[in-house]
């Protein structure tokens, strides 16, 4: 029972360390998200649940690492207890009892990586916890890259050749008996079942012939011609990660040439609430509004990056783009005090030509995200919680260019925040798409709700600037099942879809209320991205 356990865990494990590493193949999930031709709506809504997909085999690979290791510890009494002197070759323990050392020792190669894997996946699995990647992302970052140390010593472990199988079977089939000359001298051995019937060429055939009692038994008589011969099975393993594995090293090559040259930073802003803005140049570089990129400053980390949402993408007539960042952590502060010349400033803008020094900062991508759906659609609801709203600041900014030429024909947009403060990040491009709608007489292109959770210095947004704002703009939490019901209501047997990228609070009610069926034959597709 241990060894079948052993061997069918270890298949699990071949095959989700296979699979494990295709979700982090961000180049060729951007490629078949953007190909409209290689995937379709279903495949590439398919395609936004890789890191769900990575974190269940993630689990899987743990579950069964357990049961494998598990399932070796009795291999190894097994192959203690039952020491056979017959067949040497086959045997993992030196002699019979050999418990205290349970044959791990005598296999050096297996039993020591194995031990060195276990705990490699015990450091991955506990610093990938939510608590651990919230209170310090870099040791969830660290430990993670330990995986190409995981996959080196998974082909060591395969190599040891605990388990043979027998290369004569024709000259030494299982059961025979062993030549020797009292055999030979004493013994005729029978080849064939005509060897034991009597000559019967001179007497009639007697029609109730009965069988001889060896072959009625099928106790056949077989004479080995040579000793057995065991060999180790061809490690499969090889066959399962190779492909995977090279494909992403692969990957990972064509990213850091893509990304060897640092980028031109042309100015940072600082907006309220700890927000940090930073736009920059960058030579051929072209993306797609809902798209994230991958910073890398070395100043601030040798070795570590992280993604950060396109708030502004580059279009035919202006080559900048920008991201916006939350300073909740320690990269995100040593970026901004490398960045600012005083960190507690309010508000800093440097142009171009009084451009600081700024540090060297890479960026790698883009990559693709669920949000560049949101203009595939007709109709389009997108609720940000926050520091959430960054990937609908790209659309935003497309629209604003030119929205004609998108399917999308309606937005809904509700953003929730704390502080009114927060609202300030986009309010000025709310503002100039409302009023640029408003012109070109189509006002119901694009509904804004913005909704504070405090009321505290609410009467800081009051003026003549954001006008269109103060009239959307309402105190408390929306009231999810009531809106739903309005949108579809006012948009019958349509498909909407639903883009959130905020609290798992939010995200859970939407994704409940978009699996919920109505009686205007709406249907919503839910659709969410998260970083944590």
């Amino acid at each position: 029972l241990g060894l079948c356990i052993s061997r069918a865990s270890a298949s699990v494990l071949n095959l989700n360390c296979c699979l494990v590493l295709l979700p982090m193949c961000r180049v060729l999930l951007a490629f078949l998200r953007g190909s409209q031709k290689v995937a379709s709506k279903k495949t590439r809504r398919l395609l936004d649940k890789s890191k769900t997909f990575h974190v269940t085999c993630g689990v899987t690979i743990c579950i069964f690492s357990v049961l494998h290791v598990a399932a070796h510890l009795v291999n190894a009494l097994n192959f203690s207890e039952n020491y056979n002197e017959d067949f040497l070759a086959l045997n993992a323990a030196n002699y019979r009892g050999e418990v205290s050392q349970l044959c791990l020792m005598s296999l050096l190669v297996p039993g020591l990586t194995g031990v060195i894997m276990v705990l490699v996946l015990f450091l991955m699995c506990t610093a990938s916890t939510y608590a651990i990647r919230v209170s310090n992302y870099d040791i969830f970052w660290y430990t993670h890259n330990l995986f190409f140390v995981f996959y080196m010593l998974l082909m060591l472990h395969v190599s040891g050749g605990v388990l043979k199988y027998q290369t004569n079977l024709k000259e030494h089939p299982p059961g025979c008996v062993k030549p020797n000359r009292t055999l030979q001298q004493n013994v005729t051995v029978p080849k064939t079942f005509e060897d034991l019937l009597p000559d019967y060429t001179t007497e009639p055939f007697p029609e109730d012939l009965p069988v001889p009692e060896p072959f009625a038994q099928h106790n056949f008589m077989r004479v080995c011609s040579e000793e057995p011969k065991f060999q180790s099975h061809f490690p499969e393993t090889w066959f399962w990660i190779s492909g995977p594995l090279c494909l992403y090293c692969v990957e990972r090559l064509y990213r850091y040439i893509r990304s060897n040259r640092p980028v031109t930073i042309t100015s940072v802003i600082s907006h309220p609430s700890n927000v940090l803005e930073v736009r920059m140049l960058k030579d051929d570089f072209k993306a797609r509004p809902g798209q994230y990129v991958v910073l890398h400053c070395p100043r601030v980390s040798a070795l570590e990056s992280h993604p950060f949402t396109l708030t502004m993408c580059p279009t035919d007539t202006k080559a900048t783009f920008g991201v916006h960042l939350k300073v909740v952590g320690d990269w995100t502060e040593r970026f901004r005090d490398l960045l600012l010349l005083h960190s507690n400033q309010d508000a800093e803008i440097l142009p171009i030509f009084h451009q600081r020094r700024y540090p060297k900062l890479y960026v790698d991508g883009p990559f693709g995200s669920p949000f560049e759906e949101s203009l595939n659609y007709e109709v389009s609801l997108c609720v940000a919680g926050g520091i959430g709203v960054t990937p609908f600041a790209s659309i935003l900014n497309t629209l604003l260019d030119d929205w004609k030429c998108y399917k999308l024909r309606r937005l809904y947009f509700i953003w929730v925040c704390r502080d009114i403060e927060s609202f300030r990040w986009f309010a000025d491009l709310l503002c100039m798409l409302h009023n640029k709608l408003w012109q070109e007489n189509r006002p119901d292109y694009i509904n804004i709700q913005l909704y504070l959770s405090q009321t505290d210095g609410i009467q800081k947004i009051i003026g003549e600037k954001y006008q269109a704002l103060n009239s959307r703009l309402w105190i408390g939490r929306p009231r999810w099942k009531l809106l739903f019901d309005e949108i579809a209501k006012c948009n019958r047997r349509k498909t909407i879809g639903v883009f959130c990228c905020g609290p798992n609070k939010i995200s859970k009610i939407l994704h409940k209320l978009s699996n919920s069926s109505n009686s205007y034959g709406t249907r919503f597709e839910y659709n969410k991205e998260s970083f944590s």
